[in-house]
């Protein structure tokens, strides 16, 4: 059974830190592309970064020079660093992989980021 856990999340203040991690199990992780999505209420899930089995890395827009997302294989777990976190970064945070054309996704972590 394929199993994504995410952890991390908390509230800071803006221009603080955060760090999330997402430890899978269940499905051999090093060949595994993954990814951090985020969500607010009422909109739809949207994609941070992304993260290749040879350490390709990929983010959106908002986050380029703030977030980076890294793995570990030997731990099965894909981390993402939010550094000088804005209101806007706040979301439910989840994490990702597709495999044989399946959507796996974690539970979601709350990031809250006041003003």
């Amino acid at each position: 059974q394929v199993q994504l856990v995410e952890s991390g999340g908390g509230s800071v203040q803006a221009g603080g830190s955060l760090s999330l991690s997402c430890a899978v199990s269940g499905i051999i992780f090093r060949f595994l592309t993954m990814g951090w999505y985020r969500q607010v209420p009422g909109k739809q899930r949207d994609l941070v970064a992304t993260i290749t089995s040879g350490g390709r890395t990929n983010y959106a827009d908002s986050v380029k020079g703030r977030f980076t997302i890294s793995r570990t294989n030997a731990k099965n777990t894909v981390y993402l660093q939010m550094n000088s976190l804005k209101p806007e970064d706040t979301a439910v945070y989840y994490c990702n992989t597709v495999f044989n054309e399946k959507d796996y996704w974690g539970q979601g972590t709350q990031v809250t980021v006041s003003s």
